[in-house]
């Protein structure tokens, strides 16, 4: 059964774990992305689950092109499943459309305005939250009549600060824009050479959701990497020495 973990946002939505699909060996199960080498018409079995668990049809459930920039795109009718512009969020204001972002440590963030009628869907990695992927996604569903201080807006699950050691020059373009961010970095683990860190993305995303002024601000307690049982991850597959791997996907829908 897919059956996905939910936060306090009122409308529906889901973080979806690795569980529920027919995906198979690494793809194993719920596989959502369409970029991979798994068999499309699995792939598209899975997002079709998705879609349905939320109430939505399946093919209402639209996703982008992932670059980890900062472009939003606004969705008004759904496209072919994998035709997505070029963007690393979504927003809309029409009911039935259910906007997925897929993931594999980054973290996925859902947005709503319940008054105004309007959603939103985030990929943040580091490289996107830094430079405003969540503040450009606030901008675009204000321009449909959403308000940061009505909004609501999830972090789901990612890569923790446990399993997410970085290098300096990580942490130096995180402190280039505000050397106030140094709280998100531990020290590296212990026998680590000098200039290791652990970042902790999704206390990062909250404190710039926070900044933003939203104003119901919560987060889904799991880390991706650590868990292999429920997530894929791209920072354990790369440390297991590559190979294919599958994304989760995050939805919401009006």
């Amino acid at each position: 059964m897919t059956q996905p973990l939910t936060a306090a946002l009122p409308v529906r939505h889901g973080f979806f774990t690795r569980a529920g699909g027919v995906s198979e060996g690494p793809y194993a199960s719920l596989n959502c992305s369409l970029s991979g080498q798994d068999f499309s018409e699995r792939v598209l079995e899975n997002r079709a689950r998705v879609a349905r668990a939320l109430g939505a049809e399946p093919a209402a459930l639209v996703g982008v092109t992932q670059v980890h920039g900062t472009a939003v795109a606004s969705v008004t009718d759904p496209w072919a499943a994998g035709q997505g512009p070029v963007a690393d969020a979504m927003v809309t204001d029409r009911p039935g459309i259910a906007l997925g972002i897929v993931t594999a440590d980054c973290a996925p963030v859902l947005f709503c305005d319940p008054a105004a009628g309007v959603i939103g869907a985030t990929h943040a990695g580091w490289r996107g939250a830094v430079a405003g992927a969540l503040e450009t996604t606030l901008a675009a569903m204000a321009r449909l009549g959403a308000r940061p201080e009505r909004t609501h807006a999830a972090v789901g699950p990612c890569i923790g600060q446990a399993s997410y050691e970085v290098a300096d020059d990580l942490r130096d373009a995180v402190l280039a824009r505000d050397l106030t961010d140094a709280r998100f970095f531990a020290d590296g683990r212990p026998g680590r050479p000098p200039g290791r860190w652990q970042f902790d993305l999704g206390g990062y995303c909250l404190a710039r959701l926070r900044a933003a002024g939203v104003a119901h601000v919560g987060a889904i307690s799991a880390d991706t990497a650590a868990d292999p049982e429920r997530f894929f991850s791209h920072r354990r597959r790369t440390l297991a020495g590559g190979g294919p791997i599958g994304h989760q996907i995050s939805a919401i829908v009006l």
